[in-house]
């Protein structure tokens, strides 16, 4: 049982940064950091046809970096936050583990320096 949620995780936190491995996606993140924006506001920066810029916003919807509503006949993005958050225990966790490990050569040097 355990395993397999570790399975789980992993697998959400590669969909996750496989998002972000795309300089269109950081963008249109980049700019829902303003606040949420249509499907036509963000594609505007992006020389790309329509149908191509969509398939980012499915792939950043998808991983969960992102929701969209409709309001009348204009779609409209935001940014979700549990994408950053998984992201971010991710990275919290991954720096306190090399924190320690450095913490701890530190240490060694110290000792091996004094002897």
């Amino acid at each position: 049982m355990i395993l397999s949620l570790m399975e789980q995780y992993q697998e959400r936190l590669n969909v996750i940064f496989q998002a972000l491995a795309d300089p269109t996606r950081r963008g249109v993140l980049g700019r829902l950091g303003e606040g949420p924006a249509s499907i036509s506001e963000l594609a505007k920066p992006f020389s790309m046809a329509l149908p191509s810029f969509m398939k980012h916003i499915h792939v950043l919807e998808d991983s969960g970096w992102i929701v969209t509503r409709k309001e009348g006949r204009t779609r409209i993005c935001a940014i979700e936050n549990k994408a950053f958050a998984t992201a971010e225990a991710w990275l919290a966790a991954q720096r306190a583990h090399w924190e320690a490990r450095f913490d701890r050569l530190d240490a060694l040097l110290e000792r091996t320096k004094n002897d």
